[in-house]
Order: structure tokens, then C-alpha cells, then sequence
């Protein structure tokens, strides 16, 4: 993960919303945990306004917009344990683009990640159980992103 000298890492941070809105409260308290270690991108993510319908707007407007806000991004973060079509879209194209992909998964709460993720070489897997061991775990994961290759 790369920045300007003295400029904060811009985040992409992934999370449900049309695939279900039940971890929106989680996105928060992740979006938080993000803010510290950068700019998050996609705030808009944690709004407990947003309901599944997603935002007002014209698909195309918000695909469009959220691509621009991903390919100017440092890194994604996404948190996978609600399977989404959506998050899954800007997982592939982050890999693509060649942006360090860190994906957040509960397993105690679902059965199994896709091995479409779980399996990539693109992708930073990280399992957690609660708040503080994720923002243990997150904090590490990002200090080697930032870290020169």
C-alpha cells in the first residue's frame, strides 16, 4: 500500500448491501478502526440509513463512481462474511489493478468463504472473532502493506 510522503492511505472499504444489511453496524466500527491507519473511501458503507435497496441513483452512476473511488484507492478492505455480488465485482478488479486486497471473515458466523476468495493469491485473508482481536489483527496486516517490497 502505497501513499504520497506525509499522506494518509486512502482505503476502499467493502461491505454487503444489496446481498444484506445486517452487518451494518459492524461496518461502522470497522469503517472506525480503518480511519486510523487512513482515509476510508466509502463511508457511506456504515450508514445505518442505507437499507439493501443500496443508494439513490442510476446503477451506472454509482458503478461508475465507486470504480473511480476503487482505482484511486490504496487498498481494498472488505468484509466477506455476507456474501455480496458486489463486494465480490471489486475484489476481482482490485486484483486485477494489482491493489492489495485484505478480506475480513467471521467464521464462526458463516459456514464457509468462497474459495474464489479464500483461495486467490491476490487476496489477504483475515479471520477474526471479535472487535479488538480484527483491529489487532488489521493493524499488522496494513503496517506490512505500508512496508516497502
Amino acid at each position: 500500500m502505497t501513499a504520497a510522503r506525509g499522506k494518509q492511505p486512502a482505503i476502499y472499504f467493502a461491505g454487503s448491501i444489496s446481498g444484506g444489511r445486517r452487518d451494518a453496524a459492524l461496518y461502522r466500527r470497522i469503517i472506525a478502526i480503518l480511519k486510523k491507519h487512513g482515509r476510508v473511501l466509502t463511508e457511506h458503507i456504515g450508514d445505518p440509513a442505507l437499507s439493501g435497496q443500496g443508494e439513490a441513483g442510476s446503477n451506472c452512476r454509482i458503478h461508475d463512481r465507486d470504480q473511480r473511488w476503487l482505482r484511486g484507492a490504496d487498498c481494498l478492505v472488505a468484509e466477506v462474511t455476507t456474501p455480496s455480488l458486489g463486494v465480490g465485482y471489486e475484489i476481482g478488479k482490485a486484483t486485477e489493478w494489482g491493489k492489495p486486497v485484505v478480506c475480513l471473515f467471521r467464521p464462526d458466523d458463516h459456514p464457509r468463504l468462497s474459495a474464489m476468495v479464500a483461495g486467490s493469491p491476490g487476496v489477504r485473508l483475515v479471520k477474526y472473532r471479535t472487535l479488538a482481536e480484527l483491529e489487532r489483527k488489521l493493524a499488522g496486516t496494513l503496517a506490512r502493506l505500508r512496508k516497502p517490497t
